[in-house]
C-alpha cells in the first residue's frame, strides 16, 4: 500500500513540472537550457522513465519559479480550491480574506468593504508596502499629511512607514487590497 502512495506522489509531481512547463509555453528543450539538464533527461522525469531525485528537482524546482516543497505537497486537496470568505464585521469594515496566508510569496488579497465613520481611523505605520484598487464608491486615504481621494477604478500603491489610514468618503466603498504580511497584521489590528 505504501508504493501506491509513492507512486501516486510521483505522478502528481510529474504532472506539476510538465503542467507548469506548459504553462510557461517552454519546450523541452528551453527548460533543458534553463536547468542544465538535457531535453531527454527532463522527458523521461515527465514521463515516469527516470526516478525522481533532489539532484534533478531543485535545478526544475529552480526554474519554474517554484520549491520542491510546492512540487510535493500533497495537502492540496479538493477542498482547497475554493476559499470561503470570512466576514469581520469591526469599526465599520467588513473583510472577505480572498487569498490563503500561507502564500510563498508572504501577500495576502482581500476585499473590503468600508462605511463612512464620524471620526477618522488612528493612522498606522509598519514595514513594507499596501496596494488596493477601489470597485466601487471613494477611499479616502491619510497618508502623512495630505488626505488623497480614490475614486472608483483607481489604484493606490504607497510605501507603508508613512503614517496612513483610509476609510470611506462619503458613501460605502469597497476595494480589493494586497498586504505583505507586516501590512495584513497592521491592518488586522486596526483599520
Amino acid at each position: 500500500m505504501a508504493n501506491s502512495s509513492a507512486d501516486d506522489l510521483d505522478a502528481v509531481v510529474r504532472q506539476r513540472i510538465r503542467s507548469l512547463r506548459n504553462a510557461r509555453g517552454w519546450s523541452l528543450d528551453e527548460l533543458a537550457s534553463r536547468t542544465q539538464l538535457n531535453a531527454s533527461t527532463i522527458s523521461r522525469v515527465e514521463t515516469g522513465q527516470r526516478r525522481l531525485a533532489l539532484d534533478l528537482l531543485t535545478p526544475i524546482a529552480r526554474a519554474l519559479d517554484t520549491t520542491i516543497d510546492d512540487l510535493v505537497d500533497t495537502s492540496i486537496g479538493d477542498d482547497d480550491v475554493v476559499i470561503r470568505p470570512q466576514r469581520d464585521h469591526d469599526r465599520g469594515t467588513t473583510r472577505w480574506q480572498l487569498s490563503r496566508e500561507s502564500g510563498r510569496s508572504g501577500t495576502v488579497v482581500e476585499k473590503m468593504r468600508l462605511t463612512p465613520r464620524r471620526t477618522a481611523p488612528t493612522p498606522n505605520v509598519h514595514p513594507g508596502r499596501d496596494w488596493f484598487y477601489v470597485v466601487s464608491g471613494t477611499v479616502m486615504l491619510v497618508l502623512g499629511g495630505r488626505e488623497i481621494l480614490v475614486h472608483a477604478g483607481q489604484a493606490a500603491d504607497f510605501a507603508t512607514m508613512t503614517p496612513h489610514s483610509m476609510r470611506a468618503h462619503l458613501k460605502p466603498a469597497e476595494l480589493i487590497s494586497i498586504f505583505d504580511r507586516d501590512g495584513q497584521q497592521a491592518h488586522r489590528a486596526r483599520v
